[in-house]
């Protein structure tokens, strides 16, 4: 079988495949770095990654990658380093950055997703943490892309880390790139994934929506205050699309309780018991890097998708992919519910696998 071609495999007369990157340059500096000494990326690490994945999307044709700037330096390194490569005759592609003023927010995140959208890049490589995919994905989401029209690959550069897969960014890049240039197709590389729906109803009709990759968590907490959760207290219950068991995070508590593959269907749903008289089970779990506690659990159930789950309780906090995001009074009524196949990512192993396979990557005798 002919091994990989040096020019892209899209037709002459298209225009060459766009990657977008979204590197989030404050992923893993929240609390639970001060907590639970939780690691933090350094700007060179995240720079280094970046860079990898450039030298191996351009090894499989690659012409173009559209990034997210940023203000806290990733760009400036970057660039020079791309300088400095560019005169040694390194061969990388060629990297814009989006017509943004960065804040340094999560909004940075949203604008970006959805300029990559409207540029038309064919997939979208991510480094952050749960919470920076949940806003990549809910931007797509927003904006109407189908399941399949643009497929993230996550990198792990974030605090609990339960969505995104730690990878080495060489592999990755080539995953995405045999995606782009369409040596694999979307049946081929990409894969669907689950998703949490929350859905938070006021008495006048209003209704606020949101969601989560990996889980919603119910808290007693009436105030956002430190958005990150690493404890258990005031936990009243938590839903979860899957629940590995080698999971750190609050989704460890499903994990060690019911495990749910990310690709089986349906999740799961975990009711929390602070008060003593009302455990059933007892847990040790993982709950953030260097920190196991206690979990007192009433109950749990699986989560068949489309089926609306509500919360039974008055007032409180909805935390999604572990940072506090929505607060509720009474009077509101919260519904959690699961949809699958609701986005796709760029399955790297079986793209290598595939390729393998196919002999995308022998050279011509």
């Amino acid at each position: 079988m002919p091994g990989l071609p040096l020019t892209p495999a899209v037709p002459a007369s298209a225009s060459p495949p766009l990657v977008g990157i979204i590197a989030n340059p404050v992923s893993a500096r929240d609390i639970r770095r001060i907590v639970a000494n939780a690691s933090n990326l350094q700007l060179a690490d995240r720079v280094n990654i970046v860079l990898r994945a450039l030298s191996t999307l351009a090894a499989v044709g690659v012409s173009r990658v559209l990034m997210m700037p940023d203000r806290a330096g990733i760009r400036a390194m970057l660039s020079r380093h791309l300088q400095r490569e560019h005169n040694l005759h390194h061969v990388f592609p060629r990297v814009d950055f989006l017509d943004m003023e960065p804040t340094s927010t999560v909004e940075d995140t949203f604008l970006a997703a959805r300029l990559l959208r409207q540029a038309g890049a064919v997939a979208i490589i991510v480094l952050g943490g749960d919470g920076t995919h949940r806003a990549v994905v809910r931007e797509l989401i927003d904006g109407g892309a189908s399941p399949t029209t643009i497929p993230i690959a996550g990198l792990s550069t974030g605090t609990n880390n339960a969505f995104p897969e730690l990878r080495e960014s060489s592999i990755t890049g080539l995953a995405v790139g045999l995606y782009a240039t369409g040596r694999l197709d979307a049946a081929q590389a990409l894969a669907p994934n689950k998703l949490l729906e929350v859905s938070i109803s006021g008495s006048d009709g209003a209704v606020r929506r949101d969601i989560a990759l990996v889980d919603a968590v119910i808290s007693t907490d009436r105030y956002i205050g430190a958005r990150a959760l690493w404890k258990p207290e005031g936990l009243h219950s938590v839903f979860l699309t899957f629940a590995e068991p080698q999971a750190i995070g609050l989704s460890s508590i499903g994990g060690l309780l019911h495990p749910v593959a990310r690709t089986a269907p349906g999740g799961l749903s975990v009711q929390l018991a602070q008060d003593p008289a009302r455990r059933r089970i007892g847990l040790l779990a993982p709950i953030a890097p260097g920190t196991v506690r206690e979990i007192g659990v009433e109950h749990f159930q699986p989560m068949p998708a489309g089926q609306p789950f509500a919360v039974g309780l008055d007032a409180g906090v909805v935390a999604l992919d572990g940072e506090r995001e929505l607060a509720f009074d009474s009077g509101e009524r919260v519904t959690v519910t699961l949809r699958e196949s609701a986005f796709s990512t760029v399955d790297v192993a079986r793209c290598m696998s595939i390729a393998a396979a196919a002999g995308l990557f022998h050279l011509p005798s």
